[in-house]
């Protein structure tokens, strides 16, 4: 039988953590509560949770200082975090995010979708400790850590979730991808994300990679494959090609 995950939560509002910690406990989580930043912290030091839910208006210490003190911890760094926070303001998510955050919830927040925030954010963890930190195809070179994107010598800006489906893609080359498997690499709590959104972010991605990139296939019903080499040969009865992708998106 294995070990139920350990989430440390930090959250100084009784009603909320309670909540929370109910719906951690139903979905097979052990959750311990913390409700200011400066033992919160000591809690992390001293637990090493696999995953820390933090608020960001804390006393002691606020969220984001304590974010930032976890990441620049190198014994402590690769503890996933997620935001939970009534500050939902774009600067605010992006700053979250910067400093290292995995994901950032806004609140009001419904507890059995912050659950499923928190497995996505475990499984992509147990993916990323396989994850070489460069990954190279063609003329791109893709560095994991640094979230940079290179043809030959020039930066290609992504946002997150095009980098997020991209690095998806990469590390299980070969295979096809469904679309709700990749809506874990979406980021955007400003809209209601539907798996036809990957259709969107796909194109945009396609776009940025310039007119010859041919290296991710569309599958018919089903989701996205990144190819092994160029020299592959499609099906024509399971691949779209990238103009009628593009004509889908653009309805959506």
């Amino acid at each position: 039988m294995s070990q139920k995950k350990r989430i440390l939560l930090i959250e100084d509002e009784e009603d909320i953590a309670a909540l929370i910690k109910l719906q951690a406990e139903l979905s097979g989580y052990k959750l311990h509560v913390e409700v200011d930043g400066i033992n919160g912290y000591r809690a992390i030091e001293r637990e090493k949770p696999d995953l820390v839910v933090l608020d960001l208006m804390l006393p002691g210490m606020n969220g984001y200082d304590l974010c930032r003190k976890i990441k620049a911890n190198s014994d402590l760094r690769n503890i996933p975090v997620i935001i939970l926070s009534a500050k939902s303001e774009e600067l605010d998510v992006l700053l979250g995010l910067e400093l290292g955050a995995d994901d950032y919830v806004a609140k009001p927040f419904s507890p059995k979708i912050l659950i499923s925030r928190i497995k996505a954010v475990l499984r992509r963890g147990k993916e990323n400790e396989k994850i070489p930190k460069i990954i190279t195809f063609g003329e791109f070179t893709l560095e994991v850590d640094r979230y940079i994107l290179r043809k030959s010598e020039k930066t290609i800006a992504l946002t997150l979730s095009e980098f997020g489906i991209l690095k998806r893609l990469l590390i299980n080359r070969g295979r096809v991808l469904t679309r709700n498997q990749l809506l874990d690499d979406i980021h955007n709590d400003d809209a209601f994300v539907v798996d036809r959104n990957i259709d969107v972010h796909v194109a945009a991605l396609r776009r940025k990679l310039g007119p010859g990139f041919q290296w991710i296939d569309t599958v018919r019903g089903v989701g996205y494959r990144f190819k092994i080499s160029l020299t592959e040969t499609e099906d024509e009865e399971i691949f779209v090609d990238d103009e009628e992708e593009a004509e889908l998106a653009s309805t959506i």
